[in-house]
């Protein structure tokens, strides 16, 4: 990879750091605060949301029937979120000590926190906790394959592929032999770095 290609990530990636933290500080400067694993908003806003919630009944009533039959079919994806959580947890944990990487913390990337809204109803509250946890947990897969793929084979695809972990845009170019060997140890010393962080 080119030095400029190099120093346009580092600067991409330094960007979104200071977008992601200027977002933080504005959202919990104007509406919560947040305190440990609690949300806490202002007492106007507290108001507000407990006026916007919609009732069971008049959610059940109001809602769209196709989200009603579909339910249980999103539901059972459940099954296999739990399976591959398991098992995806199980094997980091048993395979990232002996690699000498950084383990992921599911607590980064499966979070809990909607339940704290008060204008959602149980139900949406129910549905809410759903997606965090299934968008979380493919989050949490994506950086435990992404550190395995950074490990064992650290090379870009020849064609352009959607949504790719963080660190496949640092991966060697296809077709990149020179000093193949070399470069993925030094990938796999980087992520050793990373676990001694």
């Amino acid at each position: 990879m080119s030095d400029r290609i190099q120093q346009l990530l580092a600067q991409i990636t330094a960007l979104e750091d200071d977008l992601r933290s200027a977002l933080n500080e504005q959202k919990s400067s104007i509406y919560f605060q947040i305190k440990g694993k609690r949300v806490e908003f202002e007492q106007s806003i507290k108001e507000t949301h407990r006026k916007l919630k919609t009732n069971f009944f008049r959610w059940l009533v109001t809602n769209r029937p196709q989200n009603l039959i579909t339910g249980p079919i999103i539901y059972a994806m459940i099954i296999p979120l739990v399976i591959t959580d398991l098992f995806i947890t199980f094997y980091q944990l048993t395979c990232f000590p002996i690699y000498g990487i950084k383990k992921v913390r599911r607590a980064d990337y499966i979070i809990f926190d909607r339940q704290q809204l008060n204008y959602l109803n149980f139900i949406e509250k129910f549905h809410c906790t759903y997606c965090a946890y299934g968008t979380g947990m493919i989050a949490y897969i994506s950086e435990i394959v992404g550190r395995t793929e950074q490990y064992f084979c650290p090379i870009k695809h020849a064609r352009k592929i959607l949504n790719t972990h963080a660190r496949y845009q640092h991966f060697l170019e296809f077709g990149d032999a020179g000093d193949y060997e070399i470069k993925l140890e030094q990938y796999r010393k980087a992520l050793n770095k990373e676990a001694e962080s």
